[in-house]
């Protein structure tokens, strides 16, 4: 792989093969963000944190239901969450799962919108 291959937000760190641990977890980031409202959930979050209240009323879901895609999010280590009183506020501290959200979508407009593709 060439240098010009490598995304500009990638590290040198980041550059490397990846073996079958990283492989295995990235596939488990995938199968994660496979189900429409969580990943709606991780995009509303890589814009700023929220309640379980203000993200089910944004993804036109039930609180419940918002609160276990929630909880599989934070067991899979793709989001944090904290009380404020009584409040639980999440948050998605991991820059590169925001851009991966970001680019996932943008790359699921073109498809739908017909506009070309561009680097």
């Amino acid at each position: 792989m060439s240098s010009r291959d490598v995304s500009p937000a990638a590290t040198a760190a980041h550059q490397h093969t990846p073996g079958s641990r990283e492989l295995l977890a990235a596939a488990g980031v995938f199968a994660l963000l496979a189900d429409a409202t969580r990943l709606h959930l991780v995009w509303l979050l890589a814009r700023g944190e929220s309640d379980v209240t203000a993200l089910a009323e944004a993804v036109g879901a039930a609180r419940p239901a918002v609160s276990q895609h929630l909880a599989k999010l934070r067991l899979g280590g793709l989001v944090e969450s904290r009380k404020e009183g009584r409040r639980v506020v999440y948050s998605l501290p991991d820059g590169h799962l925001k851009r991966l959200v970001v680019e996932a979508i943008s790359h699921a407009d073109h498809q739908v919108s017909g506009e070309p593709w561009h680097d």
